[in-house]
């Protein structure tokens, strides 16, 4: 089994009121990635994600995109997270 990572993504742009919870989700589901997603008052949405590097590498790309209503303009990643032992992927609100 591979080891786990885990990192947190702040993204930027036009992340809501765009379903970007809901596809971050999907996509983490597909993945086999656990963790969360919500939205932050600055406007933000914050991402954490725990799975193997590769599956982490295959999301932090697709959050370059986003969901198909969105308009991503940064992508901040903490790769200095240390892994919460997550169990699914959740929206948090």
């Amino acid at each position: 089994m591979s080891e786990k990572q885990c990192v947190r993504a702040l993204i930027s742009g036009r992340v809501q009121g765009v379903s970007m919870r809901y596809y971050t989700q999907l996509k983490a589901n597909e993945l086999g990635i656990s963790g969360f997603v919500r939205n932050l008052r600055d406007k933000r949405v914050e991402a954490v994600f725990e799975g193997t590097p590769t599956d982490i590498k295959t999301m932090l790309k697709w959050c370059e995109t986003g969901a198909p209503h969105a308009r991503i303009d940064n992508v901040q990643i903490d790769y200095d997270v240390h892994s919460k032992g997550f169990h699914g992927f959740n929206i948090r609100f």
